[in-house]
Parts: structure tokens; sequence; C-alpha cells
């Protein structure tokens, strides 16, 4: 009587045994990638940005953790009759550093994704 399913022998076909060592490779490529991706997110963490608004009469350094780290403002930015003014260019100068560490933040997560397969539909 003949075996039903299964393998001669137990063995896996070549195109099974490749597929595993292409899934291997995948995921040491993958573990690779997002060990570099952290090395660079602590980097980003540490990292400063600033950014001004009202021709540098206010200046916002936030860190790439978009913590506000400090607010300078000029002399001339001062004017106890127009806060709205000063209120509205430390928030711009504070909304363009927060973009910077977003636009750094995008960087790292593309480089920890490129070369990597399209797993597709998959949900991975």
């Amino acid at each position: 009587m003949a075996k039903r399913g299964g393998f001669p022998g137990g063995a896996m076909p070549g195109n099974m045994n490749n597929l595993m060592k292409q899934a291997q490779r995948m995921q040491r490529q993958l573990e690779e990638k997002q060990a570099e991706a952290e090395s660079k997110r602590a980097e980003l963490e540490a990292k400063e940005f600033k950014a001004s608004a009202g021709g540098g009469a206010v200046e916002v350094t936030v860190n790439g953790k978009s913590e506000v780290v400090s607010v300078a403002l000029s002399q001339e930015a001062v004017d106890p009759d127009d806060i709205e003014t000063l209120q509205d260019m430390i928030v711009a100068a504070t909304n363009e550093a927060l973009k910077q560490v977003k636009a750094a933040e995008e960087e790292i997560n593309e480089a920890a994704s490129a070369g990597l397969p399209n797993l597709g539909g998959f949900g991975f």
C-alpha cells in the first residue's frame, strides 16, 4: 500500500528549503534594520531642533522627544500692549521645530523599512 501525504524520507522538497532560507534571511535583515532604527531613534532623542518666528524675535528649541527645551524672546518681541502677537510667534516657532522632529522621525522610519519586501495583506 502506498504512503499518503508527506514527502519521501521525511525531507522537505528543494523549494520549501529555499523558502525557509529566504524567510530566515528576511528575518535577519528585519532585525538588523530594527536595531539600526533604534540606534538612530536614541540619537534623535538627544538632538535639539530650533526654529524661530517674527524675524528671529522668538526662538524655540525642542528635543527629539518633542519636548520644548527653551524659549528665547528678544526685547522687541515683548510689547505689553500686543501680547497676542508674541503668543502667535511662540506657537509658530514651536510648531516649526516640532515639524523638524517629525521629519527626522520619518527619515528614520523610511530607512528602517528600505529594502524590505512588501508583505502585502498579511498584516505584518
